[in-house]
């Protein structure tokens, strides 16, 4: 049986990492307003494989929070240090707490939910929220999302993608996509399910 990646990740020794607090924050905020789209979605569409990915945002979260303590901790040399660091603190602990709550919201996959608002709320949604892999025979391989014109030819926004064990959040049209990359989409469903059968490889042209 394979082992989630959230798993993995959750017991992955965390290591010092040399990187500013700014840049710590700024990734702590990005994952704050993309877990929780994330996870209300996951519970509509009854979507586990978005849920996974929730849940390996919030252990990134954790670690992130963990990084910025010990940052903290270094950089404080005096009381007022301290006290200027404690209100960053405050900050990196809200945004740990809105992964948290994200995260109990898609354990709500594992619980058979009968509430009728929820097949109605998705009956009535324009949008749905997808992962897509771009496969090895795509004919996106290295292209710009711009040159792909993804938006205009779908309805379909891009709002992250993980390359590897990094994301990119709000990827911007300059971005190229990568074999192997991670799409996180949100549009129309048939966008979407004609944007995932050309990241795959089974139609040639976005049209």
């Amino acid at each position: 049986m394979k082992v989630p990646r959230w798993k993995e990740a959750e017991f992955e020794e965390i290591e010092y990492e040399p990187v500013s607090i700014k840049q710590i924050l700024v990734e702590m905020k990005n994952i704050s307003e993309l877990i929780v789209d994330l996870a209300y979605s996951a519970i509509l569409f009854n979507n586990r494989e978005i849920g996974e990915e929730v849940k390996y945002l919030e252990v990134r979260m954790d670690k992130l929070n963990y990084q910025i303590r010990i940052l903290a901790m270094l950089a404080a040399r005096s009381a007022e240090d301290a006290e200027k660091l404690a209100g960053i603190l405050q900050i990196a602990e809200a945004a740990e707490t809105i992964s948290n709550a994200a995260g109990d919201i898609v354990k709500l996959l594992s619980v058979k939910l009968t509430h009728p608002i929820l097949p109605r709320l998705l009956r009535e949604s324009d949008e749905m929220i997808k992962k897509i892999v771009v496969g090895k025979d795509s004919a996106a391989r290295d292209k710009s999302i711009a040159d792909l014109k993804i938006s205009s030819e779908t309805g379909v926004r891009i709002v992250a993608i993980r390359r590897g064990d990094k994301w990119i959040y709000g990827p911007k049209g300059e971005v190229k996509l990568k074999r192997g990359d991670i799409l996180i989409g949100v549009g129309p469903e048939e966008g979407l399910k004609h944007l995932n059968k050309f990241l795959k490889g089974e139609v040639r042209l976005l049209e």
